[in-house]
């Protein structure tokens, strides 16, 4: 007998069957969100949710800006979900499906914008790993500098970035990069997040860029020279070239979230410690959108796929 996946035993993957979310990763932004409160705020107007499919996170999202609201103020509230892989609807969300790097993208966000910029705009992208720690945590570093372009042209100033991260030796760069642009930055770790895991999340308060720099993303241009008006790699030369040093690297604190009532990611649990709640197999909260196996169900049914003899 084979044996039951890890998520298929952890208790988040059920609740979040239970309670209609399409992946365990809506209760990390939801224990992210119970610590710091960006989702909180009466003026959020409108929210940018990159890598964002399957749509966990712009469920939350929704939720949070639309429930007990009044029809003006969903008028005025507008939620914008990117990814390159299809997604299906999510009530009072808008989805493209589209490049984060491609300034197209960042011209279809500010036209649904009305051109007003973003209020907070998150990313819980990651890349598919390989178990190789540091080829796994240089790709996930290259894909938050790529949200982190787009984020510096959509967000107002004064807004919050959050993002996936991997913790590695040389994530201290990283929170320099990103104190030269926040004023506050933090490392969270929910408990909804395995603690098996590299994964934390970073969160940027108070979007300050410098007042002579003006981001332009051009799909030409590499992370390197979109960032290079702005010297967040900068370096402190004497006039002697042997005397140079680099600027002082930065510790983001660490912070975990979670009440301390909440369930343990990296346990088991038995479904029948829970008085009352029925034991049942649940479907699925959404169907994929385009599995790998489609192609061969179409073949089936129109009888062209035949095993071979």
């Amino acid at each position: 007998m084979g044996k039951s996946s890890k998520d298929k035993r952890d208790l988040y993957y059920r609740k979040a069957k239970e309670q209609g979310y399409r992946a365990r990763s809506a209760f990390k932004l939801l224990q992210l969100n119970d610590q710091f409160h960006f989702l909180d705020d009466t003026n959020l107007k409108r929210v940018v949710d990159l890598c964002a499919a399957p749509g966990s996170w712009s469920q939350v999202l929704s939720k949070k800006l639309f429930n007990d609201t009044t029809l003006e103020q969903q008028n005025e509230r507008k939620i914008v979900a990117v990814d390159l892989q299809p997604m299906s609807p999510i009530d009072h969300v808008v989805t493209l499906q589209a490049d984060i790097t491609h300034p197209k993208t960042l011209k279809r966000i500010l036209e649904i914008f009305g051109n007003e910029k973003a209020d907070f705009v998150c990313s819980d992208g990651a890349p598919d790993v390989t178990g190789l720690h540091d080829l796994d945590e240089y790709v996930q570093q290259q894909l938050i500098m790529s949200a982190l372009q787009l984020t510096t042209c959509i967000l107002k100033e004064g807004g919050t970035f959050v993002a996936k991260i991997f913790r590695g030796r040389d994530i201290d760069m990283l929170y320099s990069q990103l104190g030269y642009l926040f004023e506050n930055v933090v490392c969270a770790k929910p408990k909804s997040s395995r603690g098996t895991s590299l994964e934390a999340f970073i969160v940027c308060l108070g979007y300050k860029p410098p007042s002579n720099w003006k981001p332009r993303l051009d799909v030409d241009f590499s992370v390197e020279e979109f960032f290079s008006t702005c010297n967040l790699n900068k370096l402190q030369i004497s006039d002697k070239l042997q005397d140079w040093h680099e600027e002082e690297r930065k510790i983001a604190p660490f912070m975990s979230c979670g009440d301390l009532q909440s369930f343990d990611s990296d346990a088991t649990y038995r479904l029948d410690d829970f008085k009352g709640d029925s034991i049942l197999s649940l479907d699925p909260v959404q169907s994929p959108t385009n599995p790998p196996y489609k192609k061969a169900l179409e073949l089936k049914r129109s009888g062209k796929l035949t095993r071979a003899i």
